[in-house]
């Protein structure tokens, strides 16, 4: 049975959830369907183009997403300081990109005087507001809806796109988080959709290396703070370089037809976040079969459920994936 979202979410524990929505009744976000003979390959440019709209709007990063054939893998960073630091104007303005808001809101946002009862009214939305460019189901509604809207229209049907509910797992550590990263990254090679990183089209690590090769970072996803160029007060404690050279290499071992191996400062990487590298290749290739729930060492495992309240510790079984002995 589905839990409810407020039962996985842990802000105190992790700021990172990957999340996973699936499309229903034949439908297509891309590629070639058999069953209809139609092409839907443009599709993809929609989700993208509006998930990295939406990181403008919400104090919502994007760590990484690949957009697939009937399903999309995102990696989210949930900046609540961010959300927190807004003025009331900023937040009514942020909202206003994307809800029309009522003439309450736009009044205040004029700089126009309100009555103390309104005033009071409006201090109640804004905090719901708030809450909700901070909240990833908010988030991936605002995603989700306006694409089916759109797909249905092209279609000429109506019913779902999506299926009900979008799946969602915290990631609770570094080891974690950078595992999932590249099992996203890698989606496309897996399934045979690109033959190198370059050519996975719609994808983070396709725009990671793009930036990388003009010297610069996307702005519309999280960056890599380990690089000394790049002086960013957040983002992935990791070094861009090292992470596009382990996707590189994983990437190689990854496809049949390219010889490589994992050098040793990749596993000298890998070995300092927990991770044992002979564990490596069956993390990225099964990472999906693996994790159910969320994803991390034993220990970060039993203070997330502690904070939501769980009595039990389900997925316990998972943490030695991480493990490197």
């Amino acid at each position: 049975m589905p839990r409810p979202r407020r039962t996985q979410i842990s802000l105190e524990d992790t700021p990172y959830y990957h999340c996973c929505s699936r499309v229903v009744r034949r439908a297509y976000l891309c590629g070639d369907d058999a069953y209809s003979g139609k092409n839907y390959d443009h599709r993809r440019g929609w989700v993208e183009s509006l998930l990295l709209k939406l990181t403008s709007v919400f104090a919502i990063d994007v760590a990484a997403f690949a957009i697939m054939s009937n399903h999309l893998h995102v990696v989210l960073h949930v900046d609540i300081e961010a959300a927190n630091g807004w003025s009331d104007r900023e937040v009514l303005e942020q909202w206003h990109q994307i809800f029309k808001g009522d003439e309450l809101t736009h009044r205040f946002v004029k700089g126009h005087l309100l009555p103390p009862a309104d005033t009071a009214i409006l201090q109640h939305r804004i905090a719901t507001y708030r809450s909700r460019l901070c909240d990833i189901s908010w988030f991936m509604r605002c995603l989700n809806e306006p694409i089916a809207r759109r797909a249905n229209q092209e279609d000429n049907c109506s019913g779902r796109f999506w299926e009900g509910r979008f799946k969602s797992q915290a990631l609770l550590d570094e080891a974690a988080l950078i595992t999932c990263m590249a099992y996203v990254d890698l989606n496309p090679i897996r399934a045979k959709m690109g033959k190198t990183l370059e050519q996975s089209e719609h994808t983070s690590i396709q725009l990671r290396i793009q930036g990388a090769l003009r010297g610069e970072q996307p702005k519309r996803l999280l960056p890599f703070r380990a690089d000394e160029q790049h002086n960013q007060p957040k983002g992935v404690a990791f070094s861009l370089s090292d992470y596009l050279q382990l996707m590189d290499e994983t990437g190689r071992l990854i496809r049949d037809d390219k010889r490589g191996a994992i050098s040793s400062g990749s596993q000298d990487l890998l070995i300092k976040m927990n991770i044992a590298p002979d564990n490596w290749m069956t993390l990225i290739t099964q990472f999906g079969h693996l994790f159910h729930g969320p994803v991390g060492t034993l220990e970060e495992l039993t203070s997330y459920c502690e904070h939501l309240e769980k009595r039990r510790r389900h997925f316990a079984n998972c943490c030695r994936y991480l493990k490197t002995s």
